[in-house]
């Protein structure tokens, strides 16, 4: 348990019940380790932007970031096609625009979650007509079986099964983003 947050490494107890654990906080950091030694590899002496989609990937960002060893730049942007829903409503919105210029920069785009892949492909499509040298996207979470448009991921953390989860910044209504592991609502 930790800190009294009705948190241990298996269940949750939140929003008026507990949750089984999906993915513990030791299992994520290490996945995150990887990836941010993946990324620094390939993308060693190019200064890449990393462009974090809030909110969800506030927590996956900032400890990717860590790992990440060679230069580089971090912007943001903030979409949303959930609301206060258990699922997407279809429409992508942007909330706030990047503020970096990325015509002819290497650019990773650092989702939380890929789940019916409208956002990812609004993505891809938005920021493909400002023609950087190169756009991929790292997700720490893609649901298999969730698909609703063809989308590529370039860099996986986890393939999860099609459940609502939250914690280590994924959400439900704006709760359980502080979460330090992802447990499965449904």
């Amino acid at each position: 348990m930790l800190g009294g947050t009705g948190v241990s490494d298996q269940t949750a107890r939140f929003h008026q019940g507990q949750y089984p654990v999906l993915l513990t906080a030791q299992a994520i950091q290490a996945r995150i380790r990887e990836l941010g030694q993946q990324l620094s590899a390939d993308y060693a002496g190019k200064c890449p932007v990393f462009i974090g989609v809030l909110n969800g990937s506030f927590m996956f960002m900032s400890d990717l970031m860590k790992e990440i060893t060679i230069d580089c730049e971090v912007d943001f942007i903030k979409i949303s096609s959930y609301g206060e829903a258990m699922k997407t409503s279809g429409v992508v919105k942007v909330k706030k625009d990047i503020d970096c210029h990325i015509e002819g920069r290497h650019t990773v785009i650092v989702e939380d979650i890929i789940d019916s892949g409208l956002s990812v492909t609004y993505l891809n499509n938005k920021l493909r007509e400002i023609k950087p040298a190169s756009l991929k996207f790292v997700s720490l979470l893609v649901k298999d079986g969730g698909k609703q448009v063809d989308y590529h991921c370039d860099y996986v953390g986890f393939h999860i099964p099609t459940r609502f989860v939250v914690g280590f910044g994924l959400d439900y209504a704006q709760k359980f983003r502080n979460l330090p592991a992802v447990y499965m609502m449904d």
